[in-house]
């Protein structure tokens, strides 16, 4: 699907979900198997997120102004709202910002070595399972054995938030 198209979705959902008091925080668009889903993900600044009532009224709001406009070509597709959980995947510059202080997991797509590490124990990873000291436009920074690590967002192939079972951050108060 082109970016034009996806970035038309994007602000149809952002619309709605602004309008029912949630914010958008990502949308995917998937296809195998004969079959054709958009994910679109919400979020809400409260304790515990956005709910299941949320999500039904985005995913109704949205579906209506979906079969309005009809912005995705091919015929049918699934529509899915909900939210992106606490594990939740890291794309944009700001979903990473949002995560500085918490444990993230990331996969490379070439060895920390080329990021200056010369620690033995990160240098030749391309995966890495730390707390995430800070974002910016640069990328994202990293204590690694006393290195402070910036790595672009350029080399990141795939994040997400790691929960940590009984941790402070992972209880309900």
């Amino acid at each position: 699907m082109s970016s034009e198209i996806i970035q038309k979705i994007e602000n149809l959902a952002e619309q709605v979900a602004i309008t029912e008091g949630c914010k958008l925080y990502l949308i995917e668009f998937s296809s195998g198997a004969g079959a054709r889903t958009l994910r679109v993900y919400i979020d809400k600044a409260v304790e515990g997120g956005a709910t299941l009532d949320d999500c039904a009224k985005v995913s109704r709001g949205l579906s209506l102004i979906l079969d309005e406009t009809d912005p995705i070509p091919g015929g049918h597709y699934s529509l899915e709202v909900s939210t992106p959980g606490v594990e939740r995947p890291l794309k944009k510059a700001w979903h990473f910002s949002e995560a500085a202080g918490k444990k993230i997991w990331l996969r490379l797509n070439q060895p920390l070595k080329d990021f200056g590490v010369q620690s033995k124990k990160f240098a030749e990873n391309k995966q890495l399972e730390e707390i995430l000291q800070a974002s910016d436009e640069s990328g994202i920074r990293f204590n690694l054995d006393n290195e402070e690590t910036l790595i672009p967002f350029s080399a990141i192939e795939k994040a997400h938030v790691v929960f940590e079972f009984g941790s402070e951050k992972g209880k309900k108060k």
